[in-house]
């Protein structure tokens, strides 16, 4: 049987972040705007699928968040990926699970600092989109060691820019540190 061809998970979307390098700072500053514009759609009650709202159409949306989602995170951006949620949202990974916004804020705090560290760029090789589900798998590379710091895999479930992520579950592991120093978390941008 012959082996089954590659794919390149970002063909069809604006920006490729499967490896460092390859973001221009033009570029990643378009994104961090565009990321802003989109966590202001989030709409108060999550909308029904339906002919006025599709499946296709949430896919869609959330292919064009997904390289706004992935700038703002390498730009530890923590008040923009805290807006991607759902004040409802339920978060299962092996620290939760967590319910709602303010359960995971000081632990996924840390973990932010860490990935979005200077010297240390996260790349998501895979990415999937079904609808409202968005798969991904991530690694936060060292630029000086090459070494992988910290890798995982996630779902999200998002009901694209109208209703956002309101199930997130996650599988991760840290190689090296566990908790940022100070020094990191002042770097992080919240709310």
């Amino acid at each position: 049987m012959p082996q089954k061809k590659r794919t390149n998970y970002y063909k069809d979307l604006s920006a490729n972040y499967s490896r460092p390098g390859l973001i221009s700072p033009e570029l990643g500053a378009k994104l961090v705007a565009e990321a802003e514009r989109i966590v202001s759609l989030k709409e108060s009650t999550l909308p029904e699928i339906n002919a006025d709202y599709t499946l296709e159409q949430i896919e869609q949306e959330n292919k064009d968040w997904w390289p706004t989602h992935c700038e703002a995170l390498r730009q530890g951006r923590g008040d923009i990926l805290t807006e991607e949620y759902r004040e409802d949202l339920i978060y299962f990974c092996q620290d939760g699970p967590y319910y709602g916004l303010d359960e995971q804020k000081e632990r996924e705090k840390h973990w932010w600092a860490l990935i979005a560290q200077p010297g240390v760029t996260m790349c998501w090789p895979i990415v999937m989109f079904s609808g409202e589900h968005t798969f991904f798998e991530w690694k936060c590379i060292d630029l000086e060691t090459n070494e992988t710091l910290a890798k995982g895999n996630v779902t999200w479930v998002r009901r694209g820019h109208r209703g956002a992520c309101y199930l997130k579950t996650e599988q991760l592991t840290f190689y090296r540190d566990v908790f940022a120093p100070e020094s990191l978390i002042e770097l992080i941008t919240t709310a």
